[in-house]
């Protein structure tokens, strides 16, 4: 079976455009949540009324939108970068990349309308503070294996997240669940492609390369955390802003709860899903992945024994 054929048929078959199967014109439903508790770690809120928890929710998911919105940019660039090795060879492969490109060029699209709508909705002073261009340029000054790597985990997570915590839960404001059942029905088969990439690309390197490959591995997932850090402070300052004066204690508490639910969702939850750890597993030495647990133990500990579970 050709994977990249497979993939092909998933994109001609679930392809959708925004304003006639997404949108549809309607509005954000702010009576409701958007990320779901398991997904937003809402036990972390606990010194917040259930009004606090849902804002909480709702900023939460206006990042998660532009988060997605940042990492298509380096993704749909690297993925136009990596079919120039097909372009005079596998034309299925090439088609599949080429259609990967475009599917994450309408997702931006998409993301930047969310925010656009979310800004005239929300009050003012909410701030995304990484700079999309300037994020990909560092992201993809590293080796293609990471950045393949880095890709793969992004978009598995996204699955797990969509099937065990989004598509379930009920109570969600119905034009954000359905941006990310359409983006998921897409992300479906770019992992695919991830996979099929990364281990294209990690036949072509000696074990030198692959060695410093995952160098950069880890130093991608060291500064992602180090954008979750900034945009936790941000966020939580909005917050604040919004629900008025709290004590201080308080303050910090929610800060600390905003970066541990973004630690969950952008890279604990990644690492922790089983297909990710399968591939990775068969990609590394057992010292290699030892290097790469040393870097991420800090943040799991910050997370804590949870798991990515299904809503109630």
């Amino acid at each position: 079976m050709n994977r990249y054929a497979v993939a092909i048929d998933a994109s001609k078959r679930v392809r959708w455009e925004i304003d006639r199967d997404v949108i549809r014109g309607r509005e954000f439903d702010f009576s409701r949540k958007f990320l779901p508790d398991s997904l937003a770690l809402i036990e972390r809120f606990g010194h917040l009324n259930a009004e606090g928890r849902r804002l909480a929710s709702q900023i939460q998911g206006r990042t998660y939108a532009n988060m997605f919105g940042l990492v298509e940019r380096f993704i749909g660039a690297k993925m136009l970068d990596v079919s120039r090795e097909h372009w005079l060879g596998d034309q299925k492969a090439l088609e599949a990349l080429v259609r990967f490109t475009d599917e994450e060029l309408k997702h931006q699209e998409l993301f930047r309308r969310l925010e656009a709508m979310m800004a005239v909705q929300m009050p003012a002073g909410y701030a995304f503070l990484p700079e999309p261009n300037g994020v990909a340029n560092a992201v993809l000054g590293k080796s293609t294996w990471s950045v393949l790597g880095l890709t793969c985990l992004i978009e598995l997570f996204t699955q797990a997240h969509y099937r065990a915590s989004i598509e379930p839960d009920a109570n969600l404001s119905p034009l954000w669940k359905d941006v990310f059942l359409f983006h998921w029905k897409e992300e479906a088969q770019h992992a695919i492609l991830d996979e099929l990439e990364w281990r294209r690309e990690h036949e072509k390197l000696d074990a030198a390369a692959r060695d410093r490959a995952v160098d950069d591995l880890i130093a991608l997932a060291g500064a992602v955390d180090g954008l979750l850090q900034i945009q936790a402070k941000s966020d939580a300052e909005y917050f604040n802003a919004i629900a008025g004066m709290r004590p201080a204690a308080e303050v910090q508490r929610t800060e600390e709860a905003f970066l541990a639910a973004y630690r969950w969702q952008y890279i604990v939850s990644g690492v922790r899903e089983p297909r990710f750890g399968a591939i990775l597993a068969s990609l590394t030495t057992v010292a290699q992945r030892e290097r790469i647990g040393a870097a991420l133990t800090p943040i799991i500990a910050s997370v804590g024994s949870i798991e990515l579970r299904m809503a109630a």
